[in-house]
């Protein structure tokens, strides 16, 4: 019988019986109606198994090719979600997006997502995104440095003092009583200002690091953030509350855009992809992304020392610890 017709004709049986009767009626009526609704495909699914739409705030860069990829081809469409990425001019303005709410989670350096986090920001980190880090000392081929001593005095660029490549230079060089003074720059203005020899050297990532090099600057002390985490996915806890299932599917469509890069770095796919999300030639995203290693393995060792780096910097005052990651993702992407 039709759910709505039975309603009806159970409303006419109450006439004339006595309430005793009336209460046993409505109890039966109570369990009849539980059934029929699932069995007519009335109830309500889970936020938990909804596939969901999530807002990615993006600020662009060759570092996050593997979202680009996965945009791209399908993919998130493919592990069944929905995707928009919103652009924003730096991981600044990313992070300000996801905490007020207006996206749901952004790529960004570590630093960033650890300082929101370690100073009440309600975010948890889920996926790393590459490693190792891509900073990299940059300086004029007659700098003369061929010690970690001569660096004592000269003026370095870096885009802050809590930068995670800016950290490991700044300890290798107070090891070894040579500290220079940094000169807080963002990574263009650092580029220029090193070609106007306004600077004696910059921290530079890719693809600047690129840049510099064909503009015949050297690199020195490449090693030295070798063992130091980069990018991470950062997500908004109110999100991963209600909807992780579609960030772990999200996470999975990410894994795959991984796999297809890996293959082939500089193949016509993934350069092309590359070059229209970012706007950078061919040749210079070709000569990069082979420098880059994409994964989801969160490196949970180094993301702790960093973060015990920027206590000791007073950016946090205690360090997250394991608070830092997703509970939803252990197992998945850390804690394996």
């Amino acid at each position: 019988m039709p759910l709505g017709l039975f309603l009806r004709f159970t409303a006419c049986c109450y006439k004339g019986m006595n309430m005793g009767i009336v209460r046993r009626c409505t109890f039966v009526l109570g369990i009849l109606l539980t059934v029929s609704v699932g069995l007519c495909g009335g109830a309500v699914s889970s936020k938990a198994d909804a596939p969901g739409t999530i807002i990615v705030s993006d600020a662009k860069s060759l570092n996050h090719v593997n979202l680009y990829v996965a945009d791209a081809l399908g993919l998130f469409k493919k592990h069944g979600v929905a995707v928009t990425i919103s652009e924003t001019r730096d991981q600044s303005a990313s992070l300000d997006a996801v905490v007020t709410g207006r996206a749901d989670l952004f790529w960004s350096c570590p630093s960033v997502g650890i300082s929101a986090i370690g100073n009440g920001a309600p975010l948890k980190i889920i996926s790393q995104v590459k490693s190792p880090c891509s900073w990299v000392l940059v300086a004029g081929k007659k700098s003369h440095l061929t010690s970690w001593r001569d660096l004592k005095g000269k003026h370095i660029a870096g885009t802050s003092a809590t930068c995670e490549g800016v950290i490991a230079y700044q300890k290798r060089a107070k090891n070894a009583g040579a500290e220079f003074v940094l000169e807080t720059l963002a990574r263009g203005q650092a580029l220029v200002a090193l070609e106007t020899g306004k600077i004696d050297g910059a921290i530079l990532e890719e693809p600047y690091v690129s840049s510099a090099e064909r503009k015949g600057f050297s690199l020195f002390f490449c090693d030295t953030a070798s063992q130091v985490p980069c990018r991470v996915i950062t997500a908004r806890t109110g999100y991963l509350t209600e909807n992780p299932v579609a960030l772990k599917r999200f996470v999975a469509a990410i894994q795959e855009a991984n796999s297809i890069i890996l293959k082939d770095p500089q193949g016509t796919v993934v350069t092309e992809i590359a070059k229209r999300y970012t706007g950078i030639p061919d040749h210079t995203v070709k000569q990069v992304i082979s420098h880059l290693h994409f994964t989801t393995t969160i490196q949970e060792q180094g993301l702790l020392s960093l973060a015990d780096d920027l206590v000791a910097l007073k950016n946090i005052r205690e360090n997250p610890e394991k608070r830092l990651f997703a509970k939803e993702f252990r197992g998945i992407t850390w804690g394996k």
